[in-house]
């Protein structure tokens, strides 16, 4: 049945591996009649689960979309990956929702990515919400938990239901002002939402300070703005096991979460040249009857099917037969088959409104991060991106049967596709093809799709670290390019300047020249030049970074100045000035959290110091375990799960993110450029 936007709402299921989103999404289609049985993750029968490396690993490696209905209102969830190396799934997952449900499992309590999907959620803007999973196990202490959930992300987190009947159950706090419940009290657990609610309303809270009780119904607008402001995040407690809290937690979705148009809208932008930052903002208004703005979410690629594009709508009604275009594309397509996604199934809908996560198939020309529009006018719109984590970890790739390289390459593309943390370089003094990702589980699961999807065989070299180049100060450098033969010459000459930049800046390049030394159409040469030098440092020969380049003067002659000669020019010039303005190879430094038993606690500190390591801080997580955090090079980990298994007697684990590059120790500076320049020889 057609819903309206105000009966839509939109979850995002995110957190930790292992807390139980999976399966929390199927006890949700099965609260809601959608399913007759929960699926199992031991079995491989849940509906987000769906894929055959899922199945096989029993975690979610990709964000998965499912739609329920419950109390005319349909509901769209998304079930994210927790493991830290698929995080990037889960990030841009966030931008297709109002509400992020931060799901924590109550046996582990707070975990590393439970901090960062409430940070990241926060910098979006977005609504939050916590939902304790798995009160009914053993050895819980959830009155410490939601303590500990306090203390760590503030007096705001308040629970919404509290646990009754050993964990069987649930009873309601904010429609119920009395109950029994396991622990704490159910009339000061309403007190307290109540008194937090009525904060964001001068009216009502004198209202409330003369009356002394306000009805539940009174506080639904103030409760939207509460959690729009992040002045309330409440806390929900379930049990997807057992049922406990599952038709509540529907109940708190349809009653007190927002629909599109309470959320905070999601912030576009289009490209103006009068604005600040060349970047106009626009705000999607959630209007079935405006013109359409929909964001392209997810990507995926199925060998049978082709690239399937997964698009939030958040402005104007998507209708099949429709027209839209792609970002600045000028050539719209056609809308032949809309869909609504139940995990790997597709149901066709005849339209979907502000608010609706749909997907269409089929179009070679789609991208993720794109902005689908039915007016050509509406070209030069982007939402504000997403910021993903870098990826670090390296695999040199090549197929085994010559010949499959350009099979090989395009099978890498639609992988990279997929997924906004894989990456590919190609290293042109070395002539190898890197896969970039943010662990070694994401770089082997990519590669075991490779083979069993796409049926290509590969062979990788072990873990490359990801170095870089830069400069350390400031200089000028020239070159002058003149070759003459028997007919035309070649002639180009470039005067440039390096300058450092700001870590993490990247490249910058700046023309400069005056009188037309340098001819316009030359410049774009002079530039190739310098990014060839770019991809592949003279230092060492690892990809430059941080770096602005000046171009101020040269020379042409009016016969013999060609793009090859200012190309070579540039290039030269680039490496003249960079070997004079202190070249020095960077390294990553990634932050590292590792969970050990509080026995082991010593060994650890004192192995990631050898290992150059800073230790940042020690929390306790449960009982007997501790979660140290601290920064360490990524080159200082290579084999580190053998040592902490050999440590922690195989009790231990850890978790890396990239933080940022640091300049390596002289010597390590040293040997590379000394293995550089043998291999240049070579």
């Amino acid at each position: 049945m057609p819903y309206s936007t105000e009966a839509i709402r939109t979850i995002a299921l995110v957190g930790h591996t292992s807390s139980g989103k999976t399966s929390l999404a199927e006890a949700l289609l099965h609260g809601a009649g959608m399913i007759g049985t929960p699926g199992s993750l031991e079995r491989g029968t849940t509906t987000c689960d769906f894929d055959p490396l899922e199945r096989k690993y029993q975690h979610s490696l990709s964000s998965a979309v499912i739609h329920l209905d419950h109390r005319d209102t349909r509901i769209h969830v998304l079930d994210t990956p927790g493991y830290p190396d698929f995080i990037g799934q889960a990030i841009s997952a966030l931008s297709a929702v109002e509400t992020a449900a931060v799901v924590i499992n109550a046996q582990n309590g707070l975990e590393m990515i439970t901090g960062r999907m409430m940070e990241w959620a926060k910098q979006r803007n977005m609504c939050r919400m916590i939902i304790v999973n798995k009160i009914d196990a053993d050895n819980v202490d959830l009155p410490g938990l939601v303590t500990r959930i306090q203390e760590t992300f503030g007096k705001e987190c308040l629970p919404i239901n509290l646990p009754a009947a050993g964990g069987s159950k649930v009873v309601d706090c904010f429609f119920n002002p009395a109950g029994e419940s396991d622990f704490s009290s159910v009339e000061a657990a309403h007190r307290a939402l109540v008194d937090q609610v009525v904060e964001v309303d001068a009216d009502l809270m004198a209202l409330y300070l003369e009356q002394g009780e306000i009805e539940p119904e009174q506080l639904h607008a103030p409760f939207e703005q509460a959690l729009r402001e992040g002045h309330l995040v409440p806390v929900c407690f379930v049990s997807a096991k057992n049922g406990a809290g599952i038709k509540e937690l529907l109940d708190v979705f349809v009653k007190l979460m927002p629909n599109p148009t309470e959320g905070n809208p999601p912030l576009f932008y289009r490209d103006d040249d009068n604005a600040p930052d060349r970047k106009k903002e626009i705000r999607a208004t959630p209007d079935p009857a405006q013109h359409v703005l929909a964001h392209v979410f997810k990507i995926a690629v199925d060998p049978f099917i082709g690239k399937i594009a997964v698009f939030r709508i958040h402005q104007g009604t998507v209708r099949r037969d429709s027209m839209l275009y792609i970002g600045d594309g000028r050539k719209p397509f056609k809308v032949a088959h809309l869909y609504m996604q139940q995990g790997k199934e597709q149901v066709e809908v005849p339209q979907a409104v502000p608010g609706d996560i749909c997907a269409v198939a089929k179009i070679e020309d789609m991208v993720y991060d794109a902005v689908l529009h039915d007016a050509a006018e509406d070209d030069h719109i982007h939402l504000r991106p997403s910021v993903f984590p870098t990826p670090i970890f390296g695999l040199a790739i090549e197929p085994k049967k010559r010949g499959d390289e350009q099979r090989m390459w395009e099978i890498l593309q639609k992988l990279t596709a997929e997924d906004a943390c894989l990456k590919v370089e190609h290293n042109p003094t070395t002539n190898e093809t890197v896969l970039l990702g943010l662990g070694e589980l994401h770089l082997r699961s990519a590669l075991e799709r490779m083979m069993e999807v796409y049926k290509i065989d590969v062979a990788t070299h072990p873990p490359k670290i990801a170095y870089r180049e830069t400069v350390a100060g400031r200089s000028e450098g020239h070159h002058r390019h003149k070759k003459q033969t028997g007919g035309a010459g070649q002639f180009g000459e470039v005067f440039l300047r390096v300058e450092t930049l700001p870590r993490g800046s990247g490249f910058e390049f700046v023309d400069e020249v005056k009188g037309g030394t340098i001819p316009g159409q030359f410049i774009p040469a002079v530039e190739k030049g310098i990014r060839q030098v770019l991809d592949a440092g003279p230092l060492a020969g690892f990809p430059m970074q941080d770096v602005r380049v000046v171009v101020y003067d040269g020379k042409s002659h009016p016969v013999d100045s060609k793009e090859v000669a200012f190309a070579t020019a540039g290039r030269k010039a680039f490496i003249d000035a960079v070997m004079k303005a202190r070249p020095m190879v960077l390294e990553p430094i990634v932050n590292i959290e590792i969970v050990t038993p509080e026995e082991c606690m010593g060994d650890i500190t004192g192995d990631l110091s050898s290992r150059r390591g800073q230790i940042n801080g020690m929390q306790t997580a449960q009982a007997s375990v501790v979660v140290v955090s601290g920064q360490v090079p990524l080159s200082e980990l290579n084999g580190y799960q053998s040592r902490l298994n050999s440590t922690t007697a195989g009790r231990g684990s850890y978790t890396v993110e990239f933080s940022h590059y640091d300049i390596v120790p002289p010597s390590t500076q040293q040997r590379m450029v000394s293995e550089h320049k043998v291999e240049a020889e070579e």
